[in-house]
């Protein structure tokens, strides 16, 4: 139904995008990764699936391989590529774990909240969403962090998810980076970018 929306002229696009969506190594968001202009090519492809070949293929056009290989440094040099992010986000979304990350943008997120109205409403919605016993994208944190944040909300402050952070980015740290880092996409990625280069 999708190629039916898409102009002529884009025919080879379609084809293209029909074979992908039918991948069982598919993921979808990478909006994150797109130029923010209004483009109705990429508006089309915000939303189909892609494999992690053609993610790849995407990122390796827009990263050196020095770039690309910063990543395995450290983790938190990953996290401050704002393509690291977005190729790690799209790697947990094939393994269904990609609401660690997404905590972790969104207490970043809320640090930088100014308004105090805001910072009560912004704080409730990330716990509810996040934190909260059978949130609906429930992070993995024990008891203790998870009663300790609720107590902080409170009175909310932009410290007030820092433990339950800091659990989350130590969890991703040891589990999820190093599956990351020894992943086809990632390991597909580097090689992408270095034929590039030849």
């Amino acid at each position: 139904m999708a190629a039916l929306l898409m102009p002529r002229r884009n025919k080879g696009m379609r084809t293209r995008l029909g074979c992908l969506s039918h991948k069982s190594d598919s993921c979808s968001d990478f909006t994150a990764i797109l130029p923010d202009k209004p483009n109705r090519a990429l508006n089309d492809l915000r939303m189909h699936k892609f494999t992690v070949t053609e993610l790849c293929f995407f990122f390796s056009r827009r990263l050196s391989t020095e770039e690309a290989t910063r990543w395995a440094d450290s983790f938190d040099v990953l996290l401050s590529h704002k393509y690291g992010v977005a190729a790690f986000r799209a790697f947990l979304k094939t393994e269904f774990s990609e609401e660690n990350l997404e905590f972790w943008l969104a207490c970043e997120e809320f640090k930088k909240t100014r308004s105090t109205a805001k910072l009560v409403s912004k704080a409730h919605r990330i716990f509810e969403e996040f934190v909260d016993v059978q949130a609906p994208r429930e992070v993995n944190i024990d008891f203790q962090t998870r009663e300790a944040t609720r107590k902080n909300l409170q009175e909310p402050s932009l410290t007030c998810f820092d433990q339950a952070q800091g659990k989350v980015h130590s969890l991703m740290e040891k589990d999820s980076y190093p599956r990351f880092l020894r992943s086809k996409m990632y390991l597909d990625l580097l090689s992408q970018s270095q034929r590039r280069l030849s």
